[in-house]
């Protein structure tokens, strides 16, 4: 087929016109669009920089004011910001702070610091929006209406347009940032509520990290402030435990008692301000009181007068401190208490000064202006470091009797020896004669009259010269032991002292045999014995001779036809350098012998700084009870005495318990030999007696009765049944209500005073128990011959009871049951703490008992509530 050429097709010719008009309307919407853009990627930049501003601008060193006015302008930089303001909001106690406010027609400004409640701010567009959690925008009555909130003018005034977002921290408002518009022209748009809510998350994210940054500062600083305050108080112990070592160095090293007072002076002024400072002391009959040392400004005489109505005879009379401001004086003087005695000082403080158990003197100081006033803590130091000066002056009142004693001695002698030099023959025979006397005599003053040892200060001069050569040449080693004779007060006792006087010279020549030519032994007193080693290289030399001292006295010694037993307990101290005077070295000896007796008795203990920590404890304690007893800090505990057969309640004893501000309750295990030794336990007591007594008629309310431990040292007052029977009636108390308990040993001191006292409380209807009977060292003739009701068998009998058992225990408390029956003597059993031990005790024919099983001692309003007495009446 042939080919056939297509005819050519042409298309329609484009219009140039429409083409141009095209081009340039998509041209326009590029150009838009980039301009869209260019806004856009510039307003994520001033959003990026505003961002970073807030971020550098919260981990600034600049106050919380100012950055809060930062994070202001840098939010004006992103929208109109003229009013605004930013809260936090706690959601746990539903109350919120405006910590920064800026409103141009608002005058009142929030304290950012103050907290308004939601009760108080029920109106307000703030709260709302937090409630709300979402951003809320549009003028302000809108706004009020779309939250449901009511128009409060006290709360500002209406915007035209009103913008807040909250601040969200994981799903929890903490707050809320708010801008507002009062002009028409200037309105918030979708963008600014995106923006605002976006800013208002890292502000919030921002003040959260300087917040924590300015609590963990807080912590920071409270605690250095803490660790300052306990420096302070280490270092103001340190000080207080210097000045009593001072004190007591003084009083042995002054020459005088005058330079001892003016050195104490100088003591106290380091403890306190004591620019105004005296010392008060009566005289020895009691009548007068005398100034041996005053330094005041403005009274620079203080001249003996007689016992007037002065503040100083104030603190004498009470026998307390004293600290008084200028008021509190003229209040004591308008009752007529006291009359003003020199120049009025705008603060005074007194405190007693105790000698022999009396209140014989006053330490006081005063501020004459108020740029130093005295306080409590002031009063408690001056009051501690009195004590202590009490204790230096007695010993120094010693010494300075000791040494006019010898200087009087020295006089005399030397007037006589002078007289005789110019006499005969005849009188020069009498000179030998006096000389060998004053030989005699200095020998007397240097050694025990009993023993014919060296006495203590006979032993402190060789001390002191063993002392002086170990300075000049630390090879020169020696060791002090002090050596206390175990139970010799009951042999001086049982046997009488003559025989205690011979055991006591023969454990002097047996401790002799056990130490070399150099050494020295004395007698310090009493029972209690020293010895000086000289020489030595090791402290091992030191316990070898203890262990032979241990042993030599352990051996039985025949006097008087007895065969009689005694040990000794033995502290060592060997020298070092922090030892200064030879009384140190015996102190320090004389602590460890005390934990030598307390760990066992018949051994040696040597002392290290756990003993001098220890020793510095007790002192702590010792203070701690005198003050204990001026708070009253000392309460009974009651354990209920019940019937054995059905539990049912007798009577109560009465426990001390010691309630210490930091320790605790203590029992008086942990301080009861302390307060004997310091004479604080007959004051403790009676604070006792007076709390049962204020007590028993509520715990009477089932007839049951309230006893009383009494230690012997109130049997042998001649008063204590008339105290005792005085405070029940100032009570109220019957005496059938209250009964005594008194232990064997009370029984053997000065029995006939006793055998008295209790014949007299007997007579008035007061009962007496003998406690713990069994384990002390009476006879059983004592049951009849004294006035005793009845006897608590002893714990330790209890506890060894044993069912299907003949023998031991069980015998025992048979034998006491059946001795008490036959005297017609009541019997209570202590100590029972299992249900087999009340069995056993119901099989032997008890019917009364105590113990851990019943009841652990309470105070008494736990017993009356353990008990349902609390309605009760008194029987």
């Amino acid at each position: 087929m042939p080919h056939t050429p297509l005819a050519p097709s042409f298309a329609p010719a484009a219009n140039p016109a429409a083409t141009r008009s095209d081009d340039t309307a998509a041209l326009a919407a590029e150009v838009q669009r980039l301009r869209v853009d260019v806004e856009r990627l510039g307003k994520a930049e001033r959003l990026q920089r505003a961002l970073f501003a807030i971020s550098d601008l919260a981990s600034s060193d600049e106050d919380t004011a100012t950055v809060l006015r930062g994070l202001h302008e840098i939010v004006g930089r992103l929208m109109y910001a003229e009013n605004f303001y930013i809260v936090r909001f706690s959601p746990e106690t539903e109350s919120m702070r405006f910590i920064y406010f800026a409103d141009s027609l608002d005058p009142v400004c929030p304290d950012p610091n103050e907290e308004f409640s939601a009760e108080k701010m029920a109106n307000s567009l703030t709260l709302a929006l937090i409630r709300r959690g979402k951003p809320v925008m549009g003028p302000s009555d809108e706004v009020r209406r779309e939250l449901a909130v009511s128009r409060d003018e006290t709360l500002g005034p209406d915007s035209e347009d009103w913008l807040g977002v909250p601040m969200v921290d994981e799903g929890v408002v903490r707050g809320a940032v708010v801008v507002q518009s009062y002009d028409p022209d200037s309105r918030y748009t979708e963008d600014d509520r995106a923006l605002l809510g976006y800013v208002a998350q890292h502000i919030l994210t921002a003040l959260a990290r300087r917040e924590a940054q300015e609590e963990l500062e807080r912590r920071v600083d409270e605690r250095t402030r803490e660790l300052r305050e306990q420096v302070t108080e280490r270092e103001r112990s340190e000080k207080l435990q210097a000045a009593l070592f001072r004190i007591a160095e003084q009083a042995g090293r002054s020459e005088s008692i005058e330079v001892f007072y003016a050195e104490v002076h100088g003591i106290v002024s380091d403890l306190l301000d004591a620019r105004n400072f005296f010392i008060a002391l009566l005289t020895d009959d009691r009548q007068e009181l005398d100034f041996p040392y005053s330094v005041d400004e403005r009274d620079q005489k203080r001249p003996r007068r007689r016992l007037a109505r002065g503040l100083t005879e104030y603190v004498l009379t009470t026998g307390a401190p004293l600290l008084a401001d200028r008021g509190q004086v003229r209040a004591l003087v308008a009752r007529g208490e006291v009359m003003s005695f020199g120049t009025p000082s705008v603060c005074w403080l007194g405190v007693p000064l105790h000698l022999d158990g009396k209140a014989a003197g006053v330490i006081a100081v005063q501020s004459y202006t108020p740029d130093y006033l005295y306080t409590r803590r002031d009063q408690e130091l001056l009051s501690f470091v009195s004590f202590h000066i009490a204790q230096a002056l007695d010993r120094r009142r010693a010494n300075e009797s000791l040494r006019l004693a010898y200087a009087e001695l020295e006089q005399r002698v030397a007037s006589r020896t002078s007289e005789l030099a110019d006499a005969n023959r005849e009188l020069l025979d009498q000179i030998s004669v006096r000389e060998r006397m004053e030989l005699k005599l200095k020998h007397e003053a240097l050694h025990d009259t009993l023993t014919g040892l060296p006495n203590r200060s006979h032993l402190l001069g060789r001390m002191g010269q063993a002392l002086s050569r170990y300075r000049a040449d630390a090879r020169q080693l020696f060791a002090v032991l002090f050596l206390d004779l175990d139970r010799f007060k009951v042999v001086n006792d049982s046997v009488g002292h003559l025989v205690g006087d011979e055991l006591l010279k023969e454990a002097a020549r047996r401790i002799g045999g056990c130490v070399r030519d150099p050494d020295m032994v004395a007698r310090l007193g009493g029972d209690e014995f020293a010895i000086v080693l000289d020489f030595i290289h090791t402290a091992d030399d030191a316990v070898a001779v203890a262990e032979r001292v241990i042993v030599a006295l352990a051996e039985p010694m025949r006097i008087a036809g007895k065969e009689l037993y005694t040990s000794a307990s033995i502290g060592i101290a060997l020298v070092d350098g922090r030892y200064r005077r030879p009384e140190e070295l015996l102190r320090d000896a004389d602590v460890a012998m005390y934990r030598a007796k307390a760990t066992g008795r018949q051994r040696y203990a040597i002392f290290d700084e756990h003993l001098h920590e220890a020793a510095l404890k007790l002192l702590e304690l010792e203070g701690d009870l005198r003050r204990a007893l001026q708070r009253q800090e000392f309460e009974p505990y009651y354990q209920p005495i019940v019937n054995l057969a059905d539990g049912g309640l007798v009577g109560f004893e009465a426990l001390m318990r010691w309630h210490h501000p930091a320790r605790g309750l203590s029992a008086p295990g942990e301080f009861i030999s302390i307060a004997e030794e310091t004479g604080s336990l007959e004051y403790m007591d009676w604070q006792i007696y007076d709390l049962v007594c204020r007590d028993t008629k509520r715990l009477s309310a089932r007839n049951a009765y309230t006893t009383l431990n009494v230690s012997p040292r109130h049997l042998r007052a001649p008063d204590f049944d008339q105290r005792l029977l005085e405070l029940m009636s100032r009570h109220g108390v019957k005496p059938g209500r209250l009964r005594l308990e008194v232990t064997e040993g009370a029984l053997l001191e000065q029995p006939e005073e006793v055998n008295a006292c209790l014949g007299r409380l007997r007579e008035a209807g007061v009962l007496t128990l003998l406690d713990d009977f069994g384990t002390g060292y009476s006879s059983l003739s004592y049951l009849h011959r004294f006035p005793l009701h009845g006897l608590k068998i002893d714990r330790s009998f209890v506890a060894e009871l044993r069912s299907g058992e003949s023998g031991g225990s069980t015998a025992i408390v048979r034998a006491i049951r059946l001795l008490a029956d036959s005297l017609g003597l009541e019997v209570i059993a202590e100590g029972i703490e299992t249900e087999q031990q009340r069995y056993q005790l119901r099989l032997l024919g008890l019917s009364l008992g105590q113990g851990y099983f019943f009841a652990k001692p309470a105070s008494a309003g736990d017993i009356l509530a353990r008990f349902g007495m609390e309605g009760g009446t008194p029987g």
